[in-house]
């Protein structure tokens, strides 16, 4: 049985995940801290006002796939920066209250969708296995609140190679590797 915000007795499978990741130490403590970094982050986001609870789950596996296709082959701090830009807008009042609708903001339509990979017409499934790995690994800590936000508070980046219109209008707060990111 699954709940919105599920305790550390319920039964979770993430079937979406390798097995190394997903498996929890024998005395459950790697179950319990992916519950309790859900838990966290939702609570924040309830207290706050700006989201509905949000099966854990599906926010890792949304978050996961935005770091994947977004930076799978940058640094890890730019990963981070990644995650952060998203839960940044979840945040926000400007934007959607949930990380998967956060992520699938403006939907698959070409130049409507908010990150590039929704939009470009290809298979939304993780190819390379090391890089999803990397990529689960990185959401579930910023899902955690395991790092400051490098970003400044960005809730909109691009890469270094295309220049949007919409860059002059907003406030640049870091460049991390081939992301620059803004406010």
């Amino acid at each position: 049985m699954a709940t919105d915000l599920p305790g550390p007795g319920s039964s979770i499978r993430i079937a979406s995940m390798s097995p190394p990741a997903r498996r929890a130490s024998g005395n459950g403590e790697g179950m319990r801290g992916l519950w309790c970094a859900g838990a966290f982050v939702a609570a924040l986001l309830l207290c706050a006002g700006t989201a509905r609870a949000e099966p854990q789950a599906s926010a890792l596996r949304c978050l996961a796939l935005n770091v994947y296709w977004e930076a799978r082959s940058s640094s890890s701090e730019d990963q981070r920066a990644v995650a952060h830009v998203t839960l940044n807008r979840v945040a926000s009042p400007d934007f959607p209250g949930s990380v998967c609708a956060v992520v699938h903001q403006g939907g698959e339509a070409r130049h409507r969708c908010q990150f590039s990979w929704r939009c470009d017409g290809k298979s939304d499934r993780p190819e390379n296995p090391e890089a999803w790995r990397k990529a689960v690994e990185v959401a579930r800590q910023a899902l955690a609140g395991a790092h400051s936000d490098p970003t400044g508070g960005a809730l909109f980046f691009h890469h270094v190679s295309v220049q949007p219109d919409w860059a002059d209008r907003r406030t640049r707060t870091a460049q991390i590797g081939p992301h620059v990111f803004y406010r």
